[in-house]
């Protein structure tokens, strides 16, 4: 019976030691495993973000830049709130540039809309003030170059002549003798805009002085105000972002450029000349401290292709998106 009593207390020792080495092995590998990251490379490996539900979403969101961006910022905040998003998103249309000052030097916003990349200099100046910019790309314009619907004189024109119309010509018949001898009446862009850049860029290989000089220039950061401008004279020609010519198709006409028409099928074969990604840009602090920012940029992604055509503008290619959709969630890690 002692050897049994001996017995019995080593096998209840043994099994006391075996279990506790059980326990302490599945807490040790309990503590290994990280709680979040798993779930975010999911979300990472099938494209998809974390659901927003805009009725739990609280807090405003200030954002500015892009005037070719606007309308489609604009839709998106609209679809937001629709869903119960119960906070305010502001939105000014005050260019590219000027946004970038804003979100870049005076820190104001908590979301830049470009529709150009953002420049060294202006990173540099964010990250001055301790902001390091995320390029988010939501879709695509096809910059359009519009005349008045009682043109009946020019449905095409190569980037030359582009250079030439709004440039040192100053009739029409200076750039085709075929054309009438009237006075080129212009509407651009202001120089805050990342559209006036854009054009500068590819037309004048980045030389603004033509364009500025040119006689007969109305310059401008409403889009609205130019558009008024071209419908106003058949002698009239402007460029701004294709959602403004499709919101005036009655009225205006768009040209094509290099002989390419400015179409989805056109654009997705990058073919049309003028065919430009467009932007918002935010910041990992911005983000992870305001999370109405986080939210309201996912939204877009999740759902900017939905709402993108009925703007007037394309969708970004898939992985440009996927891109976007990844850099949010490496800003949120």
């Amino acid at each position: 019976m002692r050897f049994l009593s001996k017995l019995s207390i080593l096998l209840i020792v043994a099994l006391t030691v075996f279990l506790g080495a059980c326990s302490s092995n599945t807490e040790s590998t309990q503590a290994s495993v990280p709680t979040k990251v798993p779930a975010v490379q999911e979300s990472a490996e099938d494209g998809m973000l974390p659901k927003v539900n805009p009725l739990e979403v609280t807090g405003d969101v200030i954002s500015a830049g892009s005037s070719t961006v606007y309308p489609l910022a604009e839709k998106m905040a609209e679809r937001f709130e629709d869903e119960g998003y119960s906070g305010k998103i502001t939105i000014d249309s005050i260019g590219s540039s000027a946004g970038f000052e804003r979100f870049c030097k005076a820190g104001e916003t908590d979301v830049s809309n470009a529709s150009r990349p953002i420049k060294e200099a202006e990173s540099e100046a964010c990250e001055s003030i301790g902001r390091y910019p995320i390029e988010f790309r939501i879709g695509t314009d096809a910059l359009a170059v519009t005349v008045s619907q009682e043109n009946d004189f020019i449905d095409n024109a190569t980037l030359e002549e582009l250079a030439l119309i709004f440039g040192e010509a100053v009739t029409w018949s200076d750039v085709n003798p075929a054309w009438p001898d009237e006075e080129i009446l212009r509407f651009i862009p202001g120089t805050d805009s990342g559209t006036f850049d854009y054009f500068v860029e590819e037309v004048f290989d980045k030389n603004k002085e033509p364009i500025l000089s040119a006689s007969n220039t109305q310059l401008s950061e409403d889009d609205n105000v130019l558009v008024q401008g071209v419908m106003g004279s058949p002698y009239a020609i402007g460029f701004f972002g294709y959602a403004y010519y499709a919101e005036n198709a009655d009225v205006l006409k768009v040209l094509s450029i290099e002989g390419v028409e400015p179409t989805k099928e056109t654009v997705d074969r990058t073919e049309y000349p003028l065919a430009r990604p467009i932007f918002l840009y935010s910041d990992a602090t911005i983000m992870q401290s305001k999370p109405q920012v986080a939210a309201y940029i996912n939204f877009f992604l999740t759902y900017v292709n939905e709402e993108i055509g009925e703007v007037g503008y394309f969708p970004a290619p898939v992985e440009d998106l996927d891109a976007a959709k990844q850099a949010w969630l490496d800003a949120m890690e």
